[in-house]
Order: structure tokens, then C-alpha cells, then sequence
């Protein structure tokens, strides 16, 4: 389990720049840099968003990676103890980022 910190505070799953989704997913299977990464669970709250139904933010998570030129993917799956999510003014995934990236 990942240690997130999540900037993306316009998401759905943010409590308190916590996840509450209980894993993400990391996408940007190509990615070289940060930028060309993105957490493809990112969604976007809305004014008809039920955000109050998702339990509390967690501190650790499980994160599935297709980054597959980052240091910290291992099967696919994030090893790094510690990540964040960056995207403080996101509307969709494509504008966040892992901006724990780094390339192998």
C-alpha cells in the first residue's frame, strides 16, 4: 500500500487530499515525464455529485500503475511508500498528473 497525498480537490474520492476510492489507477503507459501521466480514476464533482456517500479518505492505498517506465512500477503496481496525485484545479483526469513519476 501507497501512502497518497492527493491535490486534485475538485475529485469526487478527495476527502481532505485523501482518496476515498480505496485504490487508483495510474495511466500514461508511454509516459516519460510526469505530465504524461494521469489518475484515470479522477472524477469530477459535480453540483448532482453524491460526494458525502464515499466513506472517509484513507492514507494508504493500493495503486495500479500502466506507467511501465517509472522506477516504482512493479508488476504493475506502484511500490513507491509514498506519491502524489497533482492536479489542484482538474476538471477530468487528463489534467492531473503523477507528479511521483520518475523515469527508469
Amino acid at each position: 500500500m501507497t501512502i497518497l497525498d492527493c491535490s486534485a480537490i475538485s475529485c469526487t474520492y478527495n476527502k481532505d487530499r485523501l482518496c476515498a476510492k480505496g485504490d487508483i489507477l495510474v495511466t500514461g503507459s508511454t509516459a516519460e515525464k510526469p505530465v504524461e501521466t494521469q489518475c484515470s480514476s479522477f472524477i469530477g464533482a459535480g453540483r448532482d455529485c453524491y460526494c458525502n456517500s464515499f466513506s472517509s479518505g484513507k492514507e494508504k492505498i493500493s495503486v495500479k500503475c500502466e506507467a511501465i517506465n517509472c522506477v516504482f512500477n512493479e508488476n504493475r503496481t506502484c511500490s513507491a511508500e509514498h506519491i502524489g496525485i497533482a492536479g489542484k484545479q482538474a476538471h477530468s483526469s487528463s489534467e492531473t498528473e503523477c507528479a511521483s513519476f520518475q523515469k527508469r
